[in-house]
């Protein structure tokens, strides 16, 4: 590897983040002449009389004020982090936090800024005040509309810039810039989930050199596109070999003397270690670490949401579900009748799936198969399938045969976001972990939908609905729809 690629590895993410920097201050100076830019144009900034600054010169000294405070609340709630969350979803729900809680402080400040009586103040304080606060500044004649028009603009633009970065980051990464060298130790089930998580999210900037194995019987083996390249007494010198940076101990069943050993090596070495702990899908879920003298105690915590969190959820149901069935009447009627100009049979598909605590229900959807070859089988993973109709490949691609599911939610069988709901002969050979499923709603989009997983069955990637159930929220829910109406927008709908 050369000086700069090696240079470019090591510093990859201070640079990143440096840039992020930038461009979000970008972004915040952006909205704030946007803002008031609607606000004027809207009539909304009316120059009172008397005043020592038009309103223009007001709001460009705020400007400065107003991205400052963004920024911090950036920072304070992790989104200069360079560690991501599954699909980015922390980082568009701290987006929306940081920017209403950066509003909250601006009011505050400037209740501040107000020019208070001489006698009020002394000292320091009255100094600072005197300082932040820009020469002939009247807080009383600043347009509190332009304000909510640039917060408005700052959560929008802030978050479609963070897509854009994400996805610049992730074609970086496709493209081997940046990328971190790491190993897996231990080529066993749980060695081989990690394999399929690095090929499916790039954005982790992982370059797997390989494996490595404490059993020397497999030395050479091939796993997908890695190898086991040793055994452990082979780790110092595969790390060296291949620059190694990070080293994954997926080996939870590794007695704990022998992994403090093995953590020990690592640290001198100067390698990160990451371990997959042994009850790593008890640490899927929420819990609390607590303290018995000594000993550590691990307790799941309570995730199902209160009354008022349940109730705005439904409203947002109710809300969407109407919404979308007013908006797409003319494609209900479309389809009808090249769903049954195509092929004979009811224009609507019905089957039983199970529901919340396992309570089965009947799900519509739009008739994508010929009648004869529909039934209880596994869902198609191609258009290629010969079971799909010609409407049907066309529906299914930009997810259109799943509308009739909003009935389904206007009944309450289903929400807007939750698991996909599978079919009884499915549910049935559901292990105790992929039975949390059916602790919630199964609901028409979700993480699964979004994901670079979304190919695979529903049940092999149980992951993003067990991140949805211990952190599902109004926010949340938000989120995911707003990402699948852009994945619908571009056509890449489930087959």
């Amino acid at each position: 590897m050369s000086v700069y690629g090696t240079f470019l590895r090591r510093q990859f993410e201070p640079i990143v983040l440096s840039v992020q920097v930038v461009i979000d201050l970008a972004v915040l100076l952006l909205a704030c002449f946007l803002g008031f830019e609607i606000a004027r144009r809207l009539g909304h900034t009316p120059e009172p009389a008397g005043a020592l600054m038009t309103q223009a010169q007001m709001y460009r000294d705020l400007s400065a004020l107003i991205a400052a405070v963004c920024l911090v609340t950036f920072h304070a709630f992790g989104m200069y982090s360079p560690t991501k969350s599954l699909l980015n979803m922390e980082e568009f729900k701290a987006i929306a936090k940081s920017t209403v809680v950066a509003f909250l402080v601006l009011l505050t400040l400037l209740i501040y800024l107000r020019a208070p009586p001489a006698t009020e103040h002394g000292g320091w304080l009255s100094e600072f005040h005197d300082w932040i606060r820009p020469k002939n500044f009247e807080v009383e004649s600043l347009s509190r509309v332009a304000l909510l028009y640039t917060f408005g603009l700052i959560l929008v633009l802030t978050t479609a810039s963070r897509f854009a970065s994400f996805k610049v980051i992730q074609g970086l990464h496709r493209g081997g810039i940046g990328n971190r060298n790491a190993l897996i130790y231990g080529a066993g089930p749980v060695g081989r989930k990690l394999l399929r998580k690095f090929e499916l999210v790039p954005t982790l900037g992982l370059n797997l050199v390989g494996f490595v194995d404490e059993g020397e019987q497999r030395v050479g083996e091939r796993i997908d596109r890695c190898s086991v390249l040793g055994k452990t007494d082979d780790l110092e010198r595969l790390i060296a070999l291949h620059k190694v940076s990070e080293v994954f101990v997926a080996t939870p069943e590794l007695e704990e003397e022998r992994l403090l050993e093995l953590l020990a090596q690592l640290e001198r070495l100067g390698v990160q270690a990451r371990v997959v702990p042994r009850f790593h899908h008890l640490l899927s879920f929420k819990v609390r670490i607590e303290n018995l003298d000594s000993i550590p105690l691990i307790t799941r915590a309570e995730t199902r949401p209160g009354l008022f969190v349940s109730m705005a959820r439904r409203l947002l149901d109710l809300g969407v579900a109407l919404l979308v069935l007013l908006a797409t009447l003319p494609v209900w009627l479309i389809a009808a009748l090249l769903i049954k100009r195509e092929s004979p049979g009811p224009v609507f598909f019905r089957q039983m799936r199970v529901g919340r605590d396992g309570v089965p229900f009947r799900m519509y959807k739009f008739r994508t198969m010929h009648q004869h070859m529909s039934g209880d089988a596994p869902t198609p993973r191609s258009h290629e399938d010969p079971r799909i109709t010609n409407i049907g490949r066309w529906l299914r691609r930009f997810s259109l045969d799943e509308l009739p599911q909003f009935l389904n939610v206007l009944l309450g069988d289903m929400s807007v976001v939750g698991p996909r709901p599978e079919m009884q002969f499915i549910v049935d050979k559901y292990s105790a972990l992929e039975r949390e499923r059916l602790r919630v709603k199964p609901g028409i989009t979700g993480l699964w939908q979004i994901s670079y997983a979304r190919q695979m069955a529903i049940h092999e990637n149980i992951d993003y609905d067990l991140y949805y159930i211990e952190h599902q929220s109004l926010l949340l829910d938000i989120v995911i729809i707003s990402l699948t109406a852009f994945a619908v927008v571009k056509g890449t709908g489930a087959y």
